[in-house]
């Protein structure tokens, strides 16, 4: 499977600049008939509601897959697992979208849509059925986002993208970075180029995931029309791209709704050992914890690269990071105070639901006094939230093959050539290898990160870092989108809070964003769609303001 066309990428080498008038080679193929629907009959809040369904493949070249996919275990909001050996019914629904409208919105040319992507880990998903006949939704609920959507009658829109655990008809994987992301501005662009026979706004698409999928929607949202993605659209046939590989349509969004985002993947296992250092020195022994020691030292000057800083104009640096996570999770305590929320008492246990169980832990850090928070060290929260959830193996995402990790693990099968299980694509993790004949590593190559990335397959393993990361993009793409909804949860551990923290100052650092609202939700894990309520009634703001 290629992945780099090479008449595109000669033209993209060429300067090539995006066309205000060229036509994609596809655009005809992927007009939408606006007569091809069906009515779904639903119910929200109780009431009867008529729902159009449309469904199309995105794409003109869509990518062949094999009949059969392996098995793979999936996080919530992911791709349904499947088992080895399993028909599939449609193969194409890795790049196929369903649009819903509730009837009432099919004169209505201006409202947003809500464009669902479910690739937690980075894996690929299948298209989901969001809306059925004789589905119930609720559009008070704090957890139900269709019902809020159609509620509020905006178009709902199910996304299937390539990404991670997938394999194409030619053997390959078909979902190596970055594919998810292509495949999500491919679909983006079908929504523009069938903007006029279409009820809402292509200029007002909300992409909204979690975990991975929140990734996604931040690294989308952040690279709205980079021409890097271009050579890759143009392998696919996606809507917009001639046969130059220029552009004729944009796929910049109006918005994010992401939930505890997994990103920033070439640098996050620095932020995580930075962040839980002294509780790594108190839990890991020998190679574990010089891996730890090792990537730890290397997080400081990555973060002072990113020329981040503070409301205040403060560079943001590994000097000051804590003091604005202490920040943000004091804040929280005391919204959650003040919105008549209690605190277990010192000895007490803190109870939350976590995947569905109910989970208790003692509170050994935090006191409150008359209404007001008794002043708590961090490093005592820190220990906390890894109470709530062990940490992650050292490396925390190059994890393969590598400090004694046995087993493909980690987000590895994202990185590297499609014919290859898996690869390392940090400095780190390529020169720590430890598994001779996987391909990866300067042990097999006999070059170390920084000769590997002087090569043409070490540069297409740094362009899948890249492409998979909004630092990449904020601050100097003018068409990041200019709304941004952020959550990650206060004792979610799957990331480090520094990762999230330096996101949230790079959007609010990002000139043309209007809004960043960014918050660590009180007792909160990995999860998304908690706070529909909050979430939506934030975009139906948003939405006025920008009217």
């Amino acid at each position: 499977m290629k992945v780099i066309p090479t008449a595109c990428t000669a033209a993209l080498l060429a300067g090539t600049a995006m066309s205000s008038v060229a036509q994609g080679v596809y655009d005809d193929a992927l007009r939408l008939d606006p007569n091809s629907y069906e009515t779904l009959t639903v119910t929200v809040d109780g009431e009867p509601m008529a729902v159009r369904r449309y469904e199309a493949v995105y794409v003109g070249n869509p990518v062949a897959m094999s009949a059969t996919q392996p098995a793979r275990s999936m996080g919530p909001g992911g791709s349904p697992a499947s088992a080895d050996g399993q028909e599939l019914a449609d193969l194409l629904t890795y790049q196929k979208m369903a649009i819903y409208v509730p009837e009432a919105s099919i004169e209505d040319q201006s409202t947003a849509m809500i464009f669902a992507v479910n690739n937690a880990g980075w894996f690929a998903s299948e298209l989901r059925t969001s809306v059925e006949t004789g589905g119930e939704y609720v559009s008070t609920s704090d957890t139900d986002k269709v019902g809020a959507a159609l509620g509020a009658g905006y178009v709902f829109v199910d996304v299937g993208t390539r990404g991670r655990g997938i394999v194409a008809a030619d053997g390959t994987a078909a979902g190596k970075a970055p594919a998810a992301i292509v495949d999500a501005k491919a679909a983006i662009r079908f929504l523009r180029l069938n903007d006029d026979v279409l009820p809402g706004s292509a200029e007002r698409i909300v992409i909204t995931g979690t975990s991975g999928g929140g990734g996604l929607s931040t690294a989308v949202a952040a690279s709205g029309n980079a021409s890097d993605y271009f050579p890759y659209l143009a392998e696919i046939g996606a809507a917009g791209i001639d046969a130059d590989g220029a552009s004729s349509l944009n796929d910049d969004v109006f918005a994010t709704i992401a939930y505890c985002p997994i990103t920033s993947l070439g640098y996050a296992d620095m932020a995580y050992e930075w962040l839980y250092q002294a509780q790594r020195d108190e839990q890991l022994t020998g190679v574990s914890l010089e891996a730890s020691q090792t990537l730890r030292s290397q997080y400081p000057s990555y973060l002072e690269s990113l020329g981040l800083v503070l409301d205040d104009g403060t560079p943001l640096t590994a000097d000051n990071m804590t003091d604005l996570l202490m920040q943000i999770v004091t804040q929280e305590i005391q919204d959650h105070i003040d919105e008549g929320g209690s605190v277990p008492a010192l000895g007490e246990m803190f109870e939350f639901t976590s995947r569905g169980q109910t989970v208790e832990v003692e509170n050994t850090w935090l006191s409150v006094v008359d209404g007001q928070i008794v002043p708590f060290e961090i490093q005592d929260f820190l220990t906390f939230v890894t109470q709530t959830s062990a940490l992650k193996s050292v490396p925390a995402f190059d994890r393969t093959a590598n400090s004694g990790n046995e087993g493909v693990d980690g987000e590895n099968t994202l990185f590297g050539p499609a014919a290859q299980e898996y690869s390392n694509f940090t400095p780190f993790g390529w020169n720590m290898n430890e598994v001779a004949g996987d391909g990866s590593g300067a042990d097999d190559t006999g070059l170390k990160w920084n000769e590997f990335v002087e090569t043409k397959e070490g540069q297409a393993i740094a362009a899948q870092v890249k492409l998979t990361d909004p630092q990449a993009f904020l601050q100097g793409n003018a068409d990041s989108a200019p709304y941004w909804y952020i959550r990650h949860g206060m004792i979610d551990r799957d990331t480090s809070f520094a990762v999230e923290l330096a996101l949230y100052r790079a959007v609010a650092g990002t000139d043309g964003v209007k809004d960043v609202n960014f918050t660590l939700p009180w007792m909160t894990p990995h999860s998304g769609n908690y706070d529909v309520q909050e979430a939506y009634g934030w975009l139906a703001s948003v939405l006025s303001d920008a009217e």
